[in-house]
């Protein structure tokens, strides 16, 4: 079994696994339009260099091209992507009925 050789060990701010949920700046559908904004994506994979991010839906390439498999690649220490920023949960008041 290899190992990824380190020179300094990964920051925890950007280290990512499979599974996590992640915000992306990319260009994407909303509404039926094209915009470029934050979405919310699901990490793929994952190496030393690149974190691939999987949407549900339509992404596009800064060119403008489709994204058929709606996956886009990512250095691990992009600015255009970030863990989920936490919104406090609202409470739903107890009604008695």
């Amino acid at each position: 079994m290899t190992t990824i050789p380190y020179m300094r060990p990964p920051d925890p701010e950007f280290s990512y696994s499979v599974g996590d949920t992640v915000e992306v700046f990319c260009d994407h559908e909303k509404n039926s339009e094209r915009v470029r904004g934050w979405l919310k994506g699901i990490v793929a994979q994952v190496d030393s260099k690149m974190v691939a991010v999987q949407f549900r839906s339509n992404v596009f390439l800064t060119d403008g091209w489709m994204v058929p498999d709606h996956i886009l690649w990512y250095p691990v220490h992009s600015s255009s992507i970030r863990k989920p920023s936490k919104r406090p949960k609202q409470e739903i008041p107890f009604q008695e009925l």
